[in-house]
């Protein structure tokens, strides 16, 4: 009877499932956390904030709150885009700040196993390593699991708490 306890307690630890939503920047797939999510939304008018770094869009009203939004390509080290009627962003929290992160897609809900993830090689093409949790491998493509918690800086998350 225990082995057979002991054996359930290692499956379930073993296959964790991992509820992601994925979106695309440029012609890659990354996905987040969907439980750091607040939101999706499309593009609206954004009103620019003088003296912020070149990837912070500037700030909306959502729903009576202000909310900064960040180009997440040009965070990560991508070329900026047009926006168009695939761009989204989404609505996260991090560390009590309400933020938006620009993407060109949103594609969908998915549930992985963690047992088919894996920590990032070191190089990562032009993104910073510090921001990915690690990469899903699916049957077919791979996706880049990103860490929110690391996609800014403490001072940054202060600078965009003030103008917020």
């Amino acid at each position: 009877m225990d082995n057979k306890v002991n054996k359930q307690i290692e499956k379930s630890t073993l296959s964790e499932l991992l509820q992601l939503v994925t979106f695309h920047l440029c012609d890659e797939e990354f996905a987040v956390d969907i439980l750091n999510i607040q939101g999706i939304n499309r593009m609206v008018q954004v009103t620019k904030v003088p003296n912020s770094p070149d990837f912070v869009e500037g700030i909306i009203n959502l729903r009576g709150q202000v909310i900064p939004i960040i180009d997440l390509r040009k965070r990560i080290g991508m070329p900026p885009k047009e926006y168009d009627k695939h761009t989204r962003f989404i609505v996260v929290e991090i560390q009590k700040i309400v933020i938006g992160f620009i993407v060109d897609s949103v594609n969908e809900v998915l549930r992985i196993d963690r047992g088919v993830t894996e920590p990032p090689p070191t190089v990562v093409g032009n993104i910073e390593n510090e921001f990915i949790t690690a990469i899903a491998k699916l049957e077919d493509r791979l996706i880049t699991l990103l860490d929110l918690d690391k996609i800014l800086s403490n001072d940054e998350k202060m600078s965009l708490e003030k103008a917020a």
